[in-house]
């Protein structure tokens, strides 16, 4: 069983590894290459034959220790982007932005899709479904953005409002996705419980918040107590790793809910360490580089995750592209209008939208959760969620990219070589 784990890894590095090679020759985005490299070694081709991923004892989903780790590392860097220096500039306009994309897309995939229920066969599109799935479009991608922009260093107006809004963007999600899932219910059942529509999510977010915070203020303390490079690395890792344990941790106190959310824990970790600590900068540059293997794991598993079986029926393919044209509409002009109304740059006016495509990690999540809602309307919202992540995952980063260099963000630079630069400094010594 060890060995089969470890084999796996490794098949699922080289292979992610080998076609970032040939996606940098084509001018695709690094991430791209190991999300195609986890669906050629995932459960729907190689795997079938015993090579990387399968459905049975070597599941992608066996592997999920792996990928709530490199969610809770990308949120942690994410939260990096929350100094407060930088928030000064672009603070009130990434949280306009932020929350006013995130209502737009909401609106505009609900009425797309309710319409299209109309316009469909009886029960092929539940009037719930369409609400969980308007739901499920405010959801971004933080991870697939956060590679394209260190892969090419992309530095500039939108790439500084573009984190905060991503970050901010999966908060409002996991409050609007847990009061339209509520109204769906309502729907269904004919019965109405605020508890579960209001109170739970808003509780799960405050929580998340305070949890962060206070992990950031015992890892700033405990971090002093730590002089060399490798012990502070250390450090970092571990109150990474212990955030998400916590977050993990749930509760019931009657009807309430009490659980957290990772993503937005481990981003308050790193906002709050970042503020306060002297050398945070040169710790979460450590930490990055300690991640990079996990994070070409994290993609790679992603990849093997999405569901090729989607495609064999074809009312979840119409409905399928439906929500996606009306999900880019509803990012795009959302973004358009209110990053034009806070007075944001033109680049940003122009291009953010875009960046805001790719859907993965946190949408999933609610894909899950969709599933208890029980019947078909849960099926077809958790499958109408992976085909979507399907295809927004393999162009999503490869338009964000265009994105940011139309906006001049991303700047063709020399290539540099790692090979060539450590012969020139073996040389000079």
């Amino acid at each position: 069983m060890t060995a089969n784990v470890f084999l796996t890894l490794s098949i699922a590095l080289l292979s992610g590894l080998l076609l970032s090679r040939l996606a940098k020759k084509v001018g695709l985005p690094a991430v791209t290459a190991y999300l195609v490299a986890g669906v050629i070694i995932g459960p729907y081709l190689l795997g079938q034959f015993g090579i990387g991923f399968d459905h049975e004892s070597n599941s992608p989903e066996n592997y999920k220790i792996l990928c709530d780790l490199a969610l809770g590392f990308i949120a942690f860097a994410i939260g990096n982007e929350f100094r407060l220096e930088q928030l000064k500039k672009v603070g009130r306009q990434a949280t306009i932005v932020g929350i006013a994309q995130a209502i737009v897309t909401t609106i505009i995939v609900d009425a797309g899709l309710i319409g299209l229920s109309f316009i469909l066969p009886e029960g092929c599109l539940p009037l719930p479904a369409a609400i969980i799935l308007g739901a499920v479009a405010t959801a971004t991608a933080p991870a697939a953005t956060l590679m394209v922009v260190r892969q090419y260093k992309a530095k500039g107006p939108v790439t500084d409002i573009l984190l905060p809004v991503v970050a901010l963007d999966d908060a409002v999600g996991l409050v609007v996705f847990a009061i339209s899932f509520g109204v769906a219910g309502a729907i269904n059942t004919g019965t109405v419980d605020p508890i579960s529509m209001i109170v739970n999510p808003l509780l799960e977010v405050v929580l998340s918040l305070v949890l962060g915070t206070l992990m950031g203020l015992l890892f700033t303390l405990t971090e002093r107590f730590f002089f060399s490079r490798s012990k502070r690395m250390a450090v970092s890792v571990t109150f990474v790793m212990m955030t998400v344990a916590i977050s993990s941790l749930k509760f019931e106190i009657g009807h309430v809910h009490i659980g957290f959310s990772s993503l937005l824990a481990c981003m308050m970790l790193g906002t709050i360490f970042c503020n306060i600590c002297d050398f945070s900068e040169e710790l979460m540059e450590r930490a990055d580089r300690w991640t990079a293997p996990l994070l070409i794991l994290f993609f790679v598993i992603s990849g093997a995750e999405l569901n090729l079986g989607v495609f064999s029926n074809w009312v979840f393919v119409v409905i399928g592209v439906c929500y996606i044209v009306f999900r880019c509409v509803g990012k795009y002009f959302g973004a358009r209008w209110s990053a034009k109304i806070s007075g944001c740059d033109e680049n940003i006016v122009k291009y953010l939208g875009i960046t805001l495509f790719p859907q993965a990690g946190v949408a999933l999540g609610m894909a899950a959760q969709a599933l208890t809602f029980g019947g078909e309307i849960g099926v077809l919202a958790q499958s109408i969620t992976l085909f979507a992540v399907l295809v927004y995952e393999l162009v999503g980063p490869a338009l964000t990219k265009i994105a940011l260099t139309k906006a001049g963000d991303i700047r063709a630079e020399g290539k540099t070589n790692a090979r060539e630069e450590a012969k020139k400094l073996m040389a000079q010594k």
